[in-house]
């Protein structure tokens, strides 16, 4: 199989050079080839986990005989579906870990992948609405500043001079203050999935998309193979990261998962001119809310209240997300909504993720990250790298494993998870 030309280092001298001649030398980002029959790693869902799983196993541990094989298109699941939020500023040791070493991972990834993911820390507030809330957001303060995260407490005034079109004495979720963290934001969705899919297959790792999973095969208690709509592709590794389907891969190798795939729904309003540049969350009422750099406010809230696998949106939700943010932010009635849309998350019982080998031998999962799973992906993918690598968990993951469900060892993180983001 011939080996695909690399897409080159962007500049901007690469765009000068490339403007004097019509952009005829651009190179593809990242090839399309045909599988092979074996890989030492193969690795299901080509989203933002999958693929910095890749990066990471390529980078850190010089293992670059991976496939990674989408049912779609890249990218075309939760990643290309969330809402941009990133932060790190949870409640429980090991949450606060894995998410903070993602945040640090974003804030140099652009130069990391040489690829602009948009990287906008624009600062983050969490609003405290009722007292009760008010006391756990301090308590996650305190926590924060033992793990060394960097976290306040602002009171109604700063949260007011942060975001001037809010109304703080709404009567009835007056603002009490709020949770902040300032080296918060968001990044461009596709374009994290873009550049973690271009340095994997400069690595020489396979992207390969439309190739559905039919089946896994395994052998004496060890996975042989997966069988795919492009046929049998051979393995001695076999990671499974799929979000919301991650119990369905897990029923074909033959074991189960403590998960609930819901959906969860966001929309986008008209653009208009430049109005909010924090992102903000307000639990009480299970909404938050950003300004694109396209203009557009997005908005989301919380999960679906039954099991579902629908990737899209319903009028109920949207209005009961709006309902919701309309008294904290007025503005939002006189908007139109432009798109909605929905994905499908993994929910745990403590809603916090698994990253842990299986009962089968050889296979890896990566799932449960709910709603908060775009913050994570750098983390997730250095430290799932490193438990596939060694086949045993790193500190990062170490507290993640199926098996905390059995000894009831859980890490709860409904409160930090807010509208389980």
């Amino acid at each position: 199989m011939p080996i695909p030309a690399k897409s080159g280092r962007y500049s901007v001298f690469a765009i000068a050079r490339e403007a004097l001649r019509q952009h005829q030398g651009w190179n593809r980002a990242w090839a399309s080839p045909e599988p092979k029959d074996r890989y030492q790693v193969v690795i299901v869902g080509a989203g933002g986990h999958g693929l910095a799983t890749a990066y990471y196993l390529g980078k850190n541990f010089g293992i670059t005989d991976i496939a990674v094989i989408e049912k779609g298109w890249l990218g075309g699941g939760n990643t290309g579906r969330n809402t941009t939020i990133i932060r790190s500023n949870y409640l429980q040791d090991p949450s606060a870990a894995i998410y903070n070493k993602s945040l640090s991972l974003y804030e140099g990834l652009s130069q990391d992948l040489n690829y602009n993911i948009m990287f906008s820390p624009r600062g983050l507030i969490m609003l405290a609405q009722t007292e009760h809330e008010k006391r756990g957001y301090l308590r996650t303060v305190y926590a924060n500043h033992l793990q060394g995260v960097s976290t306040e407490w602002i009171e109604p005034a700063r949260v007011k001079d942060l975001v001037p079109i809010m109304n703080i004495d709404g009567p009835r979720y007056p603002v009490l203050g709020g949770l902040y963290q300032a080296r918060g934001g968001t990044a461009r969705h596709d374009a994290v999935a873009w550049g973690y899919a271009r340095a994997c297959s400069d690595m020489g790792m396979h992207i390969i998309q439309n190739c559905e999973v039919t089946g896994v095969e395994t052998e004496a208690g060890q996975v042989r193979a997966v069988n795919t709509s492009k046929g049998r592709i051979g393995c001695d590794k076999l990671a499974l990261v799929v979000a919301g389907h991650s119990s369905q891969l897990a029923e074909m190798a033959g074991f189960r998962l403590p998960i609930e795939s819901v959906a969860l729904q966001a929309l986008v309003s008209e653009p208009i001119k430049p109005c909010m540049d924090v992102v903000v969350m307000a639990n009480t009422v299970h909404g938050y809310l950003s300004q694109s750099d396209k203009g557009e406010m997005v908005v989301g809230g919380g999960t679906d209240g039954f099991n579902n696998f629908t990737q899209r949106g319903s009028w109920h939700h949207v209005e009961e997300t709006v309902r919701a943010l309309v008294e904290t932010f007025p503005m939002l009635s006189r908007l139109k909504m432009l798109r909605q849309w929905g994905g499908i998350v993994d929910m745990t019982g403590d809603r916090s993720p698994i990253l842990s080998t299986t009962p089968v031998g050889g296979i890896f999962v990566n799932c449960g990250w709910g709603t908060g799973g775009f913050k994570a992906i750098p983390g997730s993918g250095w430290a799932m790298a490193e438990l596939i690598a060694n086949g045993t968990p790193g500190a990062l993951s170490a507290e993640f494993g199926l098996n905390r469900f059995r000894q009831g060892r859980f890490i709860d993180e409904s409160v930090a998870a807010g509208v389980a983001h």
